[in-house]
Order: structure tokens, then sequence, then C-alpha cells
């Protein structure tokens, strides 16, 4: 049973999930009318799907006993609107969320999707009382398909025989994974060993770039995202849903690893199985990644310490 918390919900429920993820899909949201023509356009669609159930309602009691709970909701930013004052916005709407997720499904393993994703995954676990297993935020899952993407696409070559990631905070500060690299086993930093830095003549430095830009750019040609994140965290649900122990870089509480001291979120390849986070891989990194992880740990940081109300 998967449940969806959305202000638009359409985006990571239609086509981009598995047809057949779960058996019951429940959706909540404050806007009725909206939520209710999501729930019919869904149902009506129930020919194509192998989801036997499909509800929605304003009151959380609908996503009762639900084993996987997907949080997507929170505001905007606004222009000139500083990120503390946008994070202490959707920590008032979270105190109103998280506690209602748990009174109904004190069993299920949270995914928050809402940016900056990797704070209100610190402020949904400090909301939640759950374990830090069972609150995942998607993190840099999707900042690596981009990557992965970017650099095949250069490479001449499909994704999924590109392998690299992207680890850290999903925004600006994320950490390109170079000495991880590398195409059948054959690292392109030895290739390169100035690969991603200012003197490499390649300038696959501009590949990060690319993934750092790219959200922006989509939602300036279309007004949002919507394809590759829903597709994202399907596929994290996936490996959730059916206990498959696959990694994917999302975020964790860090605290305590890499010489990291403060009690934040931030992506590191995790193994996903029923449980939620079974383990975290230690990633062999290079002291400049290390301390690229260490930055964006502060960066973080830098706007929870002054979160009230947690």
């Amino acid at each position: 049973r998967a449940s969806l918390h959305y202000q638009l919900l359409a985006p990571l429920c239609r086509r981009p999930c598995p047809s057949d993820l779960c058996d019951e899909l429940a959706l909540v949201d404050v806007i009725e009318d909206k939520l209710k023509g999501e729930m019919m356009d869904l149902q009506h669609g129930s020919l194509f799907l192998k989801t036997h159930k499909i509800v929605a309602d304003k009151d959380y009691s609908v996503t009762a006993n639900s084993r996987i709970v997907v949080v997507t909701a929170g505001v905007r930013q606004q222009e000139g609107e500083s990120r503390l004052n946008l994070v202490q916005r959707n920590v008032n709407i979270f105190k109103h969320i998280i506690p209602q997720i748990v009174k109904y499904s004190p069993n299920c393993t949270l995914v928050v999707v809402s940016n900056p994703v990797d704070v209100l995954t610190y402020v949904t676990w400090k909301l939640s009382g759950l374990p830090k297993h069972r609150v995942i935020g998607s993190g840099t899952n999707l900042d690596s398909a981009r990557f992965r993407y970017i650099m095949a696409e250069k490479l001449g070559i499909h994704a999924t025989s590109f392998n690299g990631y992207i680890l850290g905070e999903h925004g600006d500060s994320s950490v390109p994974v170079w000495s991880g690299a590398n195409v059948a086993g054959v690292s392109l930093q030895k290739l390169n060993p100035a690969i991603g830095t200012d003197q490499d003549s390649e300038n696959w430095k501009d590949a990060h770039k690319m993934v750092v830009d790219s959200a922006y750019e989509v939602i300036k040609l279309k007004g949002y995202t919507n394809w590759a994140i829903g597709l994202s965290v399907a596929d994290l649900t996936e490996s959730l849903v059916r206990n498959l122990s696959r990694v994917h870089p999302v975020s964790t509480m860090v605290k305590g690893m890499y010489g990291i001291n403060d009690e934040v979120y931030l992506s590191l390849p995790c193994v996903l199985n029923s449980s939620g986070v079974a383990s975290v891989v230690n990633m062999t990194l290079t002291d400049q990644e290390v301390a690229q992880l260490k930055k964006s740990a502060d960066t973080l940081w830098s706007i929870q310490k002054d979160l009230k109300d947690l």
C-alpha cells in the first residue's frame, strides 16, 4: 500500500509509476476538487493498472497501514525569499502532515521528495520519531540519473552502461564522484587524471554543471519538472516494496560518516529493501571529495541549526 501527499499529485502517480507496484494507492491533499479529479482520472485507468484500489481523501485515515508513504507537499520559494524562511514555512506544513501519517501508519517507511529535500528529510525524521533507517530523502537519485545520462551521451553509450554517482546535497553543493566514474570497470580518472577539475582539457566538469542546472532549465522551458522525478521515486519505491536490496544514492543521516559531526541528511549510496535503509556503502572517496561532502553538510547545517519548533 502506498500513499502520496502532494499539491499536484499527477506527476508522481501517472505513467512513471510501474502499474503493478502497489495493491492500493491512497492520495491525500488539501485541495478537494483537484484531489477528487486525480482519483477519478486514475480510477478510469484501472483497466491498465494492477492496483486494485485507488482512494483519496483530506482525512489521513485513508492512508492507514501504509507500507510506503511518499511526501511531496510543500510551498514554493517566493521571489526574494530566503532559503531559511522557505524551509521554516515548510516545517510548519510538515508539523501537521508528519504526525498524521505516523498516527495511521506507525510502521511505514517515509520517502521525502519535497524541496529542499535534505533539510526536509531531517525535519521529517525529527517530527516523526521514526528510526533513521525508515526516513529517506529522494536526494541525489535523480541527480545521479541525470549525470549518468549526460556522461553516457558524451561517451556514445547507454546510460545504464556508465557508472557514476552524485552525492551530498540535492542542490548546488552536490558532489560528483569522479574517482568512481567508470565504464565496464574502466576508470575515467585513470584515463584522464584531471577529469572534473579546472585543468581538464576535455571539460568533463561541464557535465556536473549541466546536472545542477538541469532542473532550472526544464522549469524555465515547461514550468515544472515531473517525469524524471516521478520515474526516480517509482524506482526507489520499487526497491523498498519488493525488498530488492538495490543501491541508490538517497538522503540518509550521515552524522559520524566522513568526519561529519552534525545531524544532517545527505545522499550516500544506500542499500534499500523492505526495512528501509539496510546499510550505507562506504565509498572510497578522495580527500577533495570528502572535503566537498563536508562543505555540503555545512551548507545544510547552517540552515537547520536556526529552524524553530522541532
